[in-house]
């Protein structure tokens, strides 16, 4: 899975406020599970985990632990 790096607009906002992204410390996204489609932008860290966590991206996303394992810390 290859993509080409490009620098977005000076005036590019974020998916979550609609902030200038190049305002604060800017954050490119891609869905590389889906043939790395356009980026998205979010102006910081606390924007993309609002938004992951408003959209319920992380259900099913993670491996599962259980503490009753044997080989457990």
């Amino acid at each position: 899975m290859s993509t080409t790096v490009e620098l977005p607009d000076a005036d590019e906002t974020c998916a979550y406020c609609g902030s200038r992204i190049f305002d604060h410390d800017p954050i490119c996204v891609r869905d590389c599970n889906d043939d790395c489609g356009s980026p998205t932008y979010f102006c910081n860290y606390a924007c993309l985990s609002t938004y992951v966590d408003e959209n319920d991206l992380m259900t099913g996303d993670a491996c599962e632990w259980s503490s009753d394992e044997n080989d457990c810390c």
